[in-house]
C-alpha cells in the first residue's frame, strides 16, 4: 500500500497592492539624493601638486572659480573677467553666507591673476578659500 501525498489545492501568492507604494518611494529617495546638474569647465588647467591634502565634506557649500592655463577665468558655468568676480561672489555669499571659494588654479598661471582673484574676492566678503590640488605620488 502506497500513501499518496496531499498537495495543497490553494495558491500562495504574494500581494502586489503595495507595489505602487514602494516604487514611488524609490522614486522620490533617488531625485531627493541624486545631484542633476554638473559643472561644464570650459578652461584647461592641471593642478600643483600637494604632499598633504584635505578633503571638504560638504560640497554643497563649495563654488568653484577655475583659472586655466591661458590665464582665462571660469566662475561656475560662465567665463567672466577678474572685475566681474566680486559682483557674482557678493550674490553668492548672500545667498549661501557659509559659502567656500574652491580655487581651481594651474599649475603654470601666473601667480599675479590669482592674486587679482583673492582681492576680489576679499571686496566680496568671501574669506573662505580652498586652493585645490592633486595628491603627490
Amino acid at each position: 500500500m502506497k500513501f499518496a501525498k496531499k498537495r495543497a489545492t490553494v495558491k500562495q501568492e504574494i500581494s502586489t497592492a503595495s507595489m505602487p507604494d514602494i516604487v514611488f518611494m524609490l522614486l522620490l529617495f533617488f531625485m531627493v539624493s541624486t545631484t542633476l546638474r554638473e559643472v561644464d569647465v570650459f578652461v584647461q588647467y592641471k593642478l600643483p601638486e600637494a604632499e598633504a591634502i584635505e578633503k571638504i565634506e560638504n560640497k554643497r557649500l563649495i563654488s568653484y572659480i577655475w583659472v586655466g592655463n591661458d590665464g582665462r577665468v571660469q566662475l561656475n558655468d560662465n567665463l567672466v573677467k577678474i572685475n566681474e568676480v566680486q559682483d557674482i561672489m557678493y550674490e553668492k555669499r548672500q545667498a549661501l553666507p557659509n559659502v567656500i571659494v574652491s580655487l581651481r588654479v594651474d599649475k603654470s598661471s601666473e601667480m599675479g591673476i590669482v592674486t587679482d582673484i583673492q582681492q576680489e574676492l576679499r571686496k566680496a566678503f568671501c574669506l573662505r578659500i580652498n586652493y585645490s590640488a592633486m595628491l603627490k605620488e
